[in-house]
């Protein structure tokens, strides 16, 4: 089959990612293999490529927003059968017994595995996962449109989630990639108003697009948020988002990684102002979500590319050439 690999992580302008031909993997037990249509490119993947994020495995396929059908299955799969269109998110597998895992708490496993990270993921034509880890998708919505929930909007929902803001209330996005495109919509389909804090026209025009109450650079932001989610990867924004909120607000971050945080003044969390974070999400998350994706039609912004072009795809994304979600097309 073939996949783009990274061999060393290095800096996504020097084109690290290489298209190779290797042996297409086997279902294992409780195993199916997919063949992938699409995968979702997440800015956490440039993270992992160019060093942002600790090596895990080398040769590694990136890739965990992927999407495609059944095409075998091993012994005593009993969830999915052939030709079932399934999606695979970064949780790959959990170990089920740490403190985490009995209490509700997947997402923190003390031994969780991660798509495209710890495992070989879906820049490649087929992948390989237990039953237990995959999902059947709304039947709404084409494999394209679908690829970017699989990350960036069950993130983007897990995040939302955290900030508890309810009908009325005001909510900032500060970033708007994949995840805060679609957040935006389940922020509106709840009755909340969205502020979104970006820093390109073009970024503006499609928060207006998608229904934001308002959009524009941090500095035009006047309002008093009740919360806000905080999608750049940048400690300066989350301290400029704690000024933004009121009393008993919270800012939550929904990224992997960020920049280094500032120093604040205790005014910035006092009285009551929260700084948190969310890690990784639960199976649970995505079913939710899922479930939330199939009540209306969320609209996606599709940028196509090719499976070759993941480095140029991936570029595009660091320098801020394209908003919303981005796709590699497999077959």
């Amino acid at each position: 089959m073939r996949a783009m690999i990274l061999d060393h992580q290095d800096k996504i302008e020097n084109l690290p990612l290489k298209l190779k031909e290797i042996r297409t993997p086997e279902p294992s037990v409780n195993e199916v293999r997919i063949k992938v249509n699409t995968c979702g490119i997440c800015r956490t993947d440039l993270h992992i490529i160019e060093g942002d994020l600790p090596v895990h495995k080398l040769p590694l396929i990136p890739g965990h927003q992927i999407v495609g059908f059944i095409e075998k299955i091993g012994k005593n799969v009993q969830k999915f059968k052939i030709n079932d269109r399934v999606g695979v998110p970064w949780l790959y597998k959990t170990c089920g017994t740490c403190f985490y895992c009995k209490h509700d708490k997947e997402n923190l496993c003390e031994n969780a595995l991660f798509t495209g990270y710890d495992v070989d993921g879906g820049y490649s034509e087929y992948f390989t996962i237990s039953e237990n880890y995959i999902y059947h998708l709304p039947e709404n919505y084409t494999d394209e449109e679908v690829a970017p929930f699989l990350c960036g909007g069950v993130i983007g929902y897990y995040a939302f989630t955290e900030a508890r803001v309810e009908q009325g209330d005001k909510l900032g996005l500060f970033g708007l990639g994949s995840s805060a495109h679609i957040t935006l919509q389940i922020a509106k389909h709840k009755g909340i108003d969205t502020y979104v804090v970006a820093r390109k026209e073009k970024d503006f025009e499609l928060a207006y697009e998608l229904g934001a109450k308002w959009s524009g650079k941090i500095e035009g932001l006047n309002e008093k948020l009740n919360s806000v989610i905080v999608f750049a990867p940048s400690g300066e924004l989350m301290v400029n988002a704690l000024e933004k909120i009121i009393p008993g607000g919270r800012v939550v971050s929904a990224g992997i990684y960020a920049s280094q945080l500032p120093a604040f003044d205790y005014n910035h969390i006092y009285p009551e102002k929260s700084l948190t974070s969310i890690a990784n999400t639960t199976r649970a998350n995505v079913k939710e979500f899922l479930k939330v994706a199939s009540e209306f039609k969320i609209k996606t912004k599709i940028n196509l590319y090719s499976l070759n072009d993941a480095n140029i795809a991936l570029q595009n994304i660091k320098h801020s050439k394209v908003s919303g979600s981005s796709i590699l097309k497999v077959f």
